[in-house]
């Protein structure tokens, strides 16, 4: 395609061509003009040299070329009577003498200059070998005489030369000083579309977006026409900031609403879970339909207070607010130096009790992977990870948490080999309410906020979540600015007192390559203190168990959404 002139290069060419168009006609008229007075001139000497005698009035032996005040090389002869043909033509020569002198014709330059009419007026004729002419046939028909044409065409080609030098130069100077004048006409409309860039790369989509940047007065003046396309500009800003302030003022309502009404419905909730757990319990009247009922009112009492605390969590981070984490001591959003590594070993841990029929694995670094972060949402975000991984992939698919370096960033991703996810949905995975199999979320209790809340808290901490997805693998990857300057210290082997990485097999990186078979002897991961442990084959040692750096939060009751 071809690459379209700016309106600056187009006005300055425009200008610079019209300009070489009106010296270029000017000039044709010039010269054209200048050749024509030049002939004329040479064409009134030529009209009285014919009317002098055709011999020499001082009785000599001059030619009619060598009369006083013809020009050099100037031609002529005389005719024969009764007859056309030219007896003795001559042509004058310059000498170092007084007078000039002259030299005879060849037949063809003869038979040329015989070609004249006999009509007593001018001609132009062509010599062979001596040029263009001015000839004319004296009245009495007795002698031809031709003045040369090479003193106006020289003169012609010097002013056409000094035209041409001319008027390269003016354009020259016409481009440069035009491109300056077009430059500075145009300064407030480069203004104008500055201003406009800078508008189009606010975050307009979400959030709340700052009071909308103006064109400047100078530049909105509706009297000039960049002024109507300033102002014009501004009344479609002033229209787009009412709607971004109604959007805004909106969300604020929805948001506020949705974190009032999370807050007032746990305290119901959690008395509707302890009024039918109590009444289980101790009603022993009570037949087994009954107690299977209370039973299903507190599973859903639990599952609808888990809904409510996730969107209690996400109205506070859409909001900006802190976080308070309940039952951790810790102010919110307390950003401390975590090691990631024993927080994915935990994960892991509870990931593998949920899920036995999955196989799970680790990679770990030798040091301690330190992020600034809150320990127990940064824990919350594996478990909804690992649980998505788990709840929409079948039996037997392995799952793989892995910490690595990158830089300055430390990250967290989480792989797994099952059937990946559908290319429709994966703009939509960090969607609130998204769910790729549905009748299976559901039935699995997911509330579709696993990952809206796991994109929510890492943009929270700085941070970023991506996910990637092809037939037989699916990535998430959370990246997690690093703690600068970190001194040497054990690495997460040494401090948890025992490999807990197998080195093989790892997952295997080329999308749709085979999953290598797991190891056979591949030691047990360590589980939170108090969750069910899972027993290891019998010819690896156990690892003992590593409470947390910081306190975890409990499992989240739902299950996050597509994996």
């Amino acid at each position: 395609m071809r690459r379209r002139w700016s309106l600056r290069t187009r006005l300055v060419v425009s200008a610079v061509a019209l300009i070489a168009v009106v010296v270029a006609v000017i000039g044709t008229v010039t010269t054209i003009a200048m050749h024509s007075n030049l002939e004329r001139q040479l064409d009134k000497q030529l009209l009285a040299a014919a009317q002098r005698p055709d011999h020499d009035p001082m009785g000599g032996d001059r030619s009619i070329v060598q009369q006083p005040g013809l020009p050099i090389g100037s031609v002529g002869g005389h005719t024969v009577v009764d007859s056309d043909d030219l007896v003795d033509g001559v042509k004058s020569v310059a000498t170092p003498g007084a007078r000039p002198d002259s030299s005879p014709l060849g037949d063809d330059q003869l038979d040329a200059l015989e070609s004249v009419p006999r009509d007593g007026y001018p001609h132009t004729v062509s010599l062979p070998g001596l040029g263009d002419f001015r000839a004319i046939s004296s009245s009495s028909g007795t002698f031809v005489l031709g003045f040369p044409l090479t003193g106006v065409q020289s003169t012609v080609t010097t002013l056409i030369v000094v035209e041409v030098c001319v008027t390269a130069a003016g354009l020259l100077a016409a481009a440069i000083t035009g491109t300056a004048l077009v430059g500075i006409a145009l300064r407030p409309l480069r203004r104008v579309a500055a201003t406009a860039t800078r508008v189009s790369e606010l975050p307009l989509h979400s959030g709340e977006v700052a009071p909308l940047e103006h064109v400047p007065d100078a530049e909105a003046d509706p009297r000039t026409e960049v002024g109507q396309v300033g102002a014009a500009l501004n009344r479609m800003l002033g229209h787009v900031g009412s709607a971004l302030a109604a959007r805004q003022e909106s969300e604020t309502r929805v948001r506020q609403f949705v974190a009032d009404a999370s807050h007032e419905l746990r305290t119901p909730l959690a008395s509707i879970r302890g009024y039918a757990e109590l009444t289980r319990r101790g009603g022993e009247e009570t037949g087994p339909d009954t107690r299977h009922a209370l039973g299903r009112i507190e599973s859903e009492a639990g599952r609808m207070t888990g809904l409510v605390e996730d969107l209690l969590l996400l109205a506070r981070l859409d909001a900006g607010r802190p976080l308070a984490y309940e039952g951790t001591g810790l102010s919110p959003l307390a950003y401390e130096s975590t090691d990631l590594s024993p927080l994915v070993v935990d994960a892991v841990s509870d990931a593998r009790a949920a899920g036995q029929d999955h196989t799970w694995r680790l990679e770990l670094p030798d040091d301690p992977a330190l992020v600034p972060a809150d320990g127990p949402r940064i824990q919350q975000v594996l478990v909804n990870l690992l649980a998505n991984a788990r709840t929409h992939t079948p039996p037997g698919t392995t799952v793989t948490a892995r910490v690595r370096r990158d830089g300055g960033w430390v990250l967290v991703e989480v792989l797994d080999d099952g059937p990946g996810i559908p290319v429709e949905l994966l703009p939509h995975v960090f969607e609130r309410f998204a769910r790729g199999d549905a009748s299976r979320s559901r039935n699995a209790g997911s509330t579709g906020l696993g990952l809206a809340i796991v994109q929510a808290v890492v943009v929270a901490h700085g941070g970023a979540v991506t996910v990637r997805s092809v037939l037989g693998r699916t990535e998430f990857a959370v990246r997690l600015p690093g703690v600068p300057g970190v001194p040497g210290v054990p690495g997460v082997r040494e401090s948890l007192g025992a490999p807990v990485v197998p080195t093989a097999p790892v997952v295997p990186t080329a999308p749709g390559a085979p999953t290598a078979p797991a190891a056979p002897a591949a030691p047990a991961i360590p589980a939170i203190p108090g969750t069910p442990s899972v027993p290891a084959p019998p010819a690896a040692p156990a690892i003992p168990a590593h409470p947390p750096t910081v306190p975890a939060p409990h499992p989240p009751t739902h299950s996050p959404t597509t994996g």
